[in-house]
This record gives structure tokens, C-alpha cells and sequence, in this order.
């Protein structure tokens, strides 16, 4: 087979994750609908359509929650005893913009230091 004769293959992706730490967080919220406030607020800037949201607050400290997402979901978790907040995002849309998301967030919890990874999840191949 010639190389004229291959057919041309695009590859497609069915969703983008961010997977985001922080760490150093001065201003880690303690309270589920502070910390709800916040993610819902960054699904937002981000161009998501929220659909629903869970939060808990777990004994004797520490959070976690989903913002349902027309696109997918956000979700958190906190760890206070380490000053530390992960984030997984997750969007089937190109249209999200995760990084103004991403930023709003660590300036809310004032984060000395985020780690960002992107994954894209289910390639295609048309």
C-alpha cells in the first residue's frame, strides 16, 4: 500500500481532565457552601452550564464535593491538617475553559503552589 492510498485518520477525544493540586493554602475553606460558592463560581467563569451540586464535610476536618456540569463535573477534595485542595475537572466541550476556572480557584484558597496536569480521555479515530 502506497502512502497516497492510507486513508486519512483524524484523531477525536472524547473529553479533556484536569487534574489540579494545591498546596500552601492559606485560605482552604472549612465550611461545604463556602467551599460550594467557590466551585460553582469557577464552573461558571468557565463557561459550564451547571446542572447540580453534592458537598460534604467530614469529622474532624476535610471536604469534598461535585459540581455537576452540562459538560461533565468538578470535583474537590481538601486536606486542611496538610493546607492541600485537589481538582479534577472534566469537560467533553472544547468550548470550557478550565484555566480561568483553575486560577479563580487558587486565588480563593490563596494556593503558594499549583500543580496542573491535562489528559485527554477516549481518543477517536475517524
Amino acid at each position: 500500500m502506497f502512502e497516497s492510498d492510507t486513508p486519512s485518520k483524524q484523531p477525536e477525544v472524547l473529553g479533556w481532565h484536569w487534574l489540579v493540586d494545591f498546596f500552601q493554602c492559606t485560605k482552604l475553606p472549612t465550611d461545604p457552601l463556602v467551599l460550594e460558592t467557590i466551585m460553582v463560581t469557577a464552573a461558571k467563569m468557565a463557561g459550564a452550564t451547571v446542572v447540580q451540586t453534592c458537598f460534604h464535610k467530614f469529622s474532624p476536618h476535610g471536604l469534598s464535593g461535585v459540581v455537576v456540569i452540562a459538560e461533565s463535573h468538578l470535583a474537590v477534595h481538601t486536606w486542611p491538617e496538610h493546607k492541600a485542595m485537589c481538582l479534577d475537572l472534566f469537560s467533553c466541550s472544547d468550548k470550557i475553559k478550565a484555566e480561568i476556572a483553575i486560577d479563580f480557584i487558587a486565588a480563593e484558597i490563596q494556593a503558594g503552589k499549583v500543580d496542573r496536569r491535562t489528559v485527554t480521555r477516549g481518543e477517536l479515530i475517524k
